[in-house]
């Protein structure tokens, strides 16, 4: 315990506490204490704070931590990709998707699906969303104890259990009102503590101009920003671009179909202000990319000592704590935890309350109780909130994978759920069969290119090798050192579902008639005409 910094812990705990009262005035909004008001805050958000609260979802501890890491370890193309990717989403959900979603009055992302493929098949597309939510909520309170334990002293368990009690009690008392009000402190503190930081860092490797030019110097694919096929001698091989295109593809547009992004669109007031917050919050979450992107700059040309060096070089994604803690003053390494805290916990409340309002309305409500009261709606959003802080937490204190289980889940999320959502929304005639086929080929397809980080898999469809001589170089080209598969494939699996569910839904449309989409509440109880009575 001697090596506990007590006056940052002092802080950290001030800052939870502030927290805890912004959540609890926060859930004094909550009106008639229905489920309305806490999944979709009573669809009564103004602009200003849908669109703070949709930033700080976005903006988690990942995005700062991963930014400063890529610059650090690889170059500019790898550390701004997860910040101008994801803020792209937004603004193409914010396009194409918010304005029809928000008009139809749904309550979460799961609602287009049951109205287009039918409550049953919907409980099954819920199925990867809940686990993408879950499985990231553990991911973020990994990422923020090795932070803790770097400026603070504190151990793993003691960052992980303080951050999900707090976050989890203000979550499960005002639901989205507290969520969003949080997420707007929480997201002050971010620019606040990387702005702070700055500073200092940049002094310690000779100012911005130095910094920069030094760090373009060091390789020659520090400087890439979005890698193309002429790129190649400056350290982007093809097969390296196509990856990084495959994953900037999955950031894009697998960052649509996420609930924690539709509850916030179905919050607003009306479709217009649904739209106006996506792309305000998108060009935010672009913008944040600069402080932690600079931050990892100058990590990446300072001189270390060996012993850092080390630790870095086993653990890159110390950077930021590690810049932090040894190139700037304590209480200014105290503001950069702050903002990572704030980037962590304002993704976790969104996360856990995203993930219960599916299971609340759509299995709970939709599914086994269709007669359920406003108390006992009140009951179960309030329990699963719960229930799901505590299985994120158990997660992230024994998962030694969880980064790499979300970046999987996320896959899933990309390659099942997009293609889905697209056509639920925009073909008047997908169906019941189209979604199931295009459902099971894009997972066929997906797990064929392995994943054996997570679940021990090895590719069962060789895809380079199947590819041999359509593809440039050898197929061992298209396999980086670890072995992971290069090809695309994830965005060749979302794809084929893409074009297989309005193939076949219009193959099968004789016995299997596509229905109109419309709210939920106004679909008739008995099953859809291909789907099997209960």
């Amino acid at each position: 315990m001697d090596g506990i910094h007590w006056g940052g812990v002092a802080a950290v705990v001030g800052m939870y506490a502030a927290f805890l009262i912004v959540g609890w005035l926060a859930a004094r909004k909550v009106r008639e204490d229905t489920a309305s008001e806490l999944i979709v805050a009573g669809r009564n958000m103004p602009l200003w704070i849908a669109t703070l609260t949709m930033t700080a979802t976005w903006v988690d501890g990942g995005y700062l931590l991963g930014t400063a890491q890529g610059a650090y370890a690889e170059g500019i193309a790898v550390a701004v990709q997860g910040g101008l990717f994801f803020g792209i989403s937004l603004i193409l959900g914010g396009l194409f998707f918010a304005r029809k979603m928000r008009a139809l009055e749904f309550t979460t992302l799961i609602d287009p699906f049951e109205a287009r493929y039918g409550k049953r098949w919907a409980a099954v597309l819920f199925l990867p969303a809940m686990f993408g939510e879950v499985i990231w909520s553990g991911a973020l309170l990994v990422a923020i104890a090795a932070t803790f334990k770097i400026i603070l002293g504190l151990d793993r368990t003691e960052a992980i259990l303080l951050s999900a009690l707090v976050v989890t009690f203000y979550t499960m008392v005002g639901g989205m009102w507290s969520v969003a009000y949080t997420d707007t402190f929480q997201l002050a503190l971010i620019p606040i503590g990387m702005v702070a930081a700055l500073p200092f860092a940049l002094e310690a490797v000779g100012g911005l101009g130095p910094c920069v030019d030094a760090y373009l110097q060091s390789r020659p694919s520090a400087g890439v920003i979005v890698p193309l096929p002429g790129d190649q001698a400056r350290g982007w091989p093809l097969p390296r671009t196509f990856g990084w295109w495959d994953m900037s593809f999955m950031l894009m547009l697998g960052g649509i179909p996420w609930n924690c992004y539709f509850q916030r669109v179905l919050s607003c007031q009306t479709p217009g202000k649904a739209v106006g917050h996506s792309l305000l919050a998108g060009f935010l979450t672009i913008a944040l990319t600069v402080p932690p992107l600079l931050l990892g700059m100058a990590a990446a040309v300072y001189p270390w000592d060996s012993t850092i060096q080390g630790e870095l070089a086993a653990q890159p994604d110390l950077t930021l704590p590690m810049l932090l803690r040894h190139l700037t003053p304590y209480f200014i390494a105290v503001l950069g935890l702050a903002a990572i805290v704030g980037a962590v916990t304002s993704s976790f409340s969104a996360s856990i309350l995203s993930a219960g309002s599916m299971f609340s309305w759509n299995v709970y409500r939709r599914l086994l109780v269709p007669q359920a009261s406003v108390g006992q709606m009140r009951f179960v959003i309030r329990t699963t909130i719960v229930l799901l802080g505590i299985g994120a937490t158990a997660l992230a204190l024994h998962g030694s994978r969880v980064q790499e289980l979300w970046f999987f889940t996320s896959d899933l999320v990309y390659v099942l759920l997009f293609p889905q959502l697209v056509m639920a929304l925009f073909d008047p005639r997908a169906n019941l069969a189209g979604s199931v086929v295009a459902f099971t080929v894009s997972l066929v397809l997906r797990l064929g290119g392995g994943e054996p980080l997570v679940l021990g898999l090895p590719a069962f469809i060789p895809y380079p090798e199947l590819l041999q001589g359509l593809l440039p170089g050898s197929p061992a080209d298209w396999y980086d050192k670890e072995g992971n598969m290069l090809f695309p494939f994830k965005t060749m699996a979302a794809a084929a579902g893409v074009l297989l569910l309005p193939l076949v839904s219009r193959l099968t449309a004789r016995w299997c008639p596509p229905l109109p989409l419309r709210n939920v509440e106004q679909l008739p109880p008995e099953p859809l005409p291909c789907e099997a009575p209960g």
